[in-house]
């Protein structure tokens, strides 16, 4: 195997493709030695039921040469591929080459501290395991054309989201902050504080992150859902000038624009209000 394909290099645009390339193309051929093998094998089967004595030995002499050959693919391939993948992933290039391949293929990819944000999902490069987190769950499929594709295919789908269940969790952490602050029932709160309390629980910032968070806003966003059975408090999005600032929160769109949030209120709902 060509180790200048197999080897990351700064000079290659996509080393990790390319090698799962030269790979996929060496073990094919594999593949054809091991059926020859298997073909002659069958072939020295028949003639040993039957007692075709010349066919049996000419077939063992046809199916020795060609798992002979089998022998010397499966070795070189054995050795040849030395790629190593902990420090692709872990050096940042592995990101590059997913970025890339994404932008070929027209999907946007946003990076954001350690994650990836792909509408509508959330991703993590995970070193040491091998593997990517999405949206939780580990899948070690790294070949970027391939997990371009798992996204792609994510994103047509779209997300399961229960955004009425969201925006009551979202109220319920909203009026405690404005109680604990003695700020008007209706007063402005920025989102990384509304945060902050549904996390502020041991471990939950773990696993609920300020991405995950911004991502669910923005699906809350475009859900158009405002108020819920459970209150006739309706939401309103706050913007400031924080948002170019600390306390906003980022998320990416599904067009690949990045979309920011930086404050809640919940008002009452003046037709609730007229109801006896």
């Amino acid at each position: 195997m060509n180790s200048d394909v197999v080897t990351p290099t700064g000079e290659m645009d996509a080393p990790m493709e390319a090698a799962l390339v030269a790979t996929e193309r060496e073990i094919d051929a594999a593949l054809r030695s091991a059926t020859a093998t298997v073909r002659e094998l069958k072939r020295a089967l028949g003639a040993a039921r039957t007692g075709q004595v010349r066919d049996l030995r000419k077939a063992l002499s046809a199916a020795q040469v060609a798992a002979g050959t089998l022998a010397g693919d499966t070795t070189t391939l054995a050795d040849g591929f030395d790629f190593d993948e902990q420090s692709y992933l872990s050096s940042g290039a592995y990101v590059k080459e997913l970025l890339a391949e994404a932008e070929a293929r027209g999907l946007a990819i946003v990076e954001d501290d350690d994650r990836l944000l792909c509408y509508p999902s959330l991703l993590r490069v995970l070193p040491p395991d091998a593997a990517i987190e999405i949206d939780k769950v580990r899948d070690r499929r790294l070949r970027p054309s391939v997990l371009v594709g798992v996204l792609a295919r994510a994103q047509e789908r779209g997300p399961r989201f229960k955004a009425e269940a969201f925006l009551d969790s979202l109220r319920s952490a909203y009026e405690l902050l404005v109680s604990s602050t003695g700020k008007r029932s209706d007063a402005v709160i920025r989102l990384v504080d509304v945060w902050s309390v549904l996390t502020m629980l041991p471990g939950q910032r773990a696993q609920y992150s300020k991405q995950e968070f911004a991502r669910d806003l923005y699906l809350l966003d475009q859900s158009g859902v405002t108020s819920t059975a459970r209150s006739p408090r309706t939401l309103r999005w706050a913007a400031s000038t924080g948002t170019k600032g600390s306390g906003t929160l980022i998320t990416v769109a599904r067009n690949g624009q990045q979309q920011r949030y930086w404050g809640v209120s919940f008002t009452p709902d003046p037709a609730a209000q007229e109801r006896p």
